[in-house]
């Protein structure tokens, strides 16, 4: 009896383990690929603003922003997208997950975290199984502005555009430091 019941907790044990498996490996690949794709997208969106200001950035945003976060995927296995409550893209509408740690990432930057610390993960139960979830606040920094900023401080080049490229933009109304989304990180376990 004694032996069978130091087995049936070893067993016990080894099942919890499996079921919550160790996910610093994934949180750090999730962080190294959140962080090389904001800065790849700032490299790209500041020379679009050099050379063509804030109407040229909007397509690096429509265009580039999709295939670099492809791009990514293809190398990482991981399903990554931009989602925010206010989206622009029609696409990028935050699932239940992400609306929670945009939630609890608000909390944290207005409890006075740095901003560049703001990044969330977990294990989620799918009836598909396990997957691992990460997401990195995206925060509104000054020359996000020119396009994301009060509607009534844009530039009318810059409402044009929005209104050709995105009819239905809820994207506008921030300030400078502001959470404006995640980039959400998903990979099957």
């Amino acid at each position: 009896m004694k032996h069978t019941l130091k087995f049936s907790l070893l067993v016990m044990i080894l099942a919890g383990c499996a079921s919550t498996p160790d996910t610093s490996n994934l949180v750090a690949e999730a962080r190294q690929t959140a962080g090389g794709l904001v800065q790849t997208l700032g490299g790209e969106l500041k020379g679009a603003m050099t050379n063509g200001g804030p109407v040229a950035a909007i397509g690096v945003c429509k265009e580039r922003a999709p295939r670099i976060a492809a791009e990514a995927a293809q190398r990482t296995g991981m399903q990554i997208k931009r989602v925010s409550l206010k989206n622009r893209n029609p696409k990028g509408v935050p699932d239940a997950w992400e609306t929670e740690a945009l939630a609890g990432l608000e909390q944290r930057l207005a409890a006075g975290e740095k901003p560049e610390t703001l990044d969330t993960h977990g294990i989620v139960n799918t009836p598909e199984g396990k997957v691992f979830r990460y997401a990195k606040a995206l925060v509104m920094q000054p020359a996000c502005l020119n396009c994301h900023g009060p509607a009534d401080n844009l530039s009318p080049e810059v409402k044009a555009k929005l209104a050709a490229e995105y009819p239905d933009d809820k994207a506008t109304g921030y300030t400078a430091g502001m959470i404006r989304g995640v980039l959400s990180i998903k990979k099957a376990l």
